[in-house]
């Protein structure tokens, strides 16, 4: 039997309940993972209310939420051929589908894994899962970021904007940050050249020929941000802060706009695993929580206010 955190039907944190489960089965593409800490991340709390990926979820039952995950393989599938029992481990796990983090044991496919750098903590890595996954494949694959391009960060501080904040820097891009006053300092020792405070400042009355925009927060920040945009620009919103019509509002101003939702994958795992090895990339935790405290790590994420990553311990 393992210790798990299911979700009694969808709604408040009430709703996220520990109990006994036996301990989760693994194919022959999968190894199993004893959980040393895993990442809560904004969609976590989004499906638990319902939204995010609960029509993915609903017909599960249990429903365990978690897609974070790092910690030691105790059993292989016979089809695995890159790791053994033993090794530390650590990635977002089967997103978007049902990724089970919440527990003591997770069943894991190979392919979404990385071998957990031996310089980085268990929970720096979980960190480091979902949030940088994003960043990356953002930056990397879909703008294919390269030397001298500018580039606006909205919620610079946050989970996936500290990550995208050092890799953009890292792609060799000028970056600019929006952030509260207070992160400033934060901000800039991620590798931003600009820092605009969102609280006294209208960041489209500041900018002008952008090449790229990244914003985790929507809405009316989407078109703020068109305004910023050179010509054949283009921005990037992702589903936390989704506005609808991205794409039409971009296209009739002759830039580029796209919704983007992050997918597991082994091999970009890898690569973050190699960033965090050589110190380029760093996951900030701004507080750890036990197992016991799951709720009150989703009642931070709703602050809105978090800096960096929040993480649970596996007690």
């Amino acid at each position: 039997m393992m210790k798990a955190i299911i979700l009694k039907g969808f709604g408040g944190v009430e709703n996220l309940v520990k109990t006994d489960l036996p301990v989760q089965d693994i194919s022959d593409n999968d190894v199993l993972v004893k959980v040393k800490a895993i990442g809560i991340n904004p969609v976590d709390i989004k499906t638990r209310k319902g939204k995010g990926l609960a029509d993915t979820l609903k017909e599960y039952d249990p429903i365990i939420l978690g897609w974070d995950v790092s910690g030691i393989i105790t059993r292989t599938g016979k089809s695995v051929k890159t790791l053994k029992e033993g090794d530390e481990v650590f990635g977002m796990i089967n997103f978007p589908g049902h990724g089970k983090t919440y527990s003591e044991y997770v069943a894991a496919p190979e392919a979404h894994l990385a071998l957990k750098p031996a310089n980085i903590s268990y929970e720096e890595a979980a960190a480091a899962s979902m949030a940088a996954i994003t960043a990356w494949q953002i930056l990397k694959e879909k703008l294919k970021i390269k030397h001298g391009d500018k580039i606006l960060i909205h919620a610079a501080s946050g989970g996936v904007g500290h990550f995208a904040v050092q890799m953009a820097k890292y792609l060799g891009a000028v970056v600019t940050g929006t952030a509260s006053g207070d992160n400033k300092e934060f901000v800039f020792s991620l590798g931003a050249s600009v820092h605009i405070d969102y609280e006294k400042y209208l960041f489209e009355d500041l900018l002008n020929d952008m090449d790229y925009v990244v914003d985790m927060i929507g809405g009316k920040y989407n078109d703020r941000s068109l305004e910023v945009l050179k010509p054949g620009g283009t921005i990037i919103s992702i589903p936390s802060g989704a506005s609808e019509n991205i794409a039409e509002k971009a296209a009739a101003k002759g830039m580029n706009g796209y919704f983007f939702r992050v997918h597991s994958d082994g091999g970009n795992m890898k690569e973050i695993a190699n960033l965090l090895e050589r110190g380029v990339v760093k996951s900030f935790i701004s507080k750890t929580f036990s197992f016991d405290e799951i709720r009150s790590a989703h009642l931070q994420i709703e602050t809105g206010k978090t800096k960096g990553k929040i993480v649970v311990r596996m007690d």
